[in-house]
């Protein structure tokens, strides 16, 4: 399980333009690196991350 530290991440769903493919991980506030956790198919698996990680606030990147 990745070590969240709201003061040092952000939680973020990475959303890529050409295959549609969602992966919800963290980005760093200090300089940006992405590390991604769980790819998510479905409402499902974003409900799981939230719930796994106690986030209530999970916006999209691309």
């Amino acid at each position: 399980m990745f070590p969240y530290d709201e003061a040092k991440h952000e939680a973020v769903i990475r959303c890529s333009i050409c295959t549609g493919e969602q992966v919800a991980g963290f980005r760093s506030r200090e300089d940006g690196s992405f590390v991604g956790v769980m790819v998510i198919q479905s409402e499902k698996d974003l409900e799981n991350f939230k719930r796994l990680y106690r986030v209530d606030d999970v916006r999209k990147i691309y």
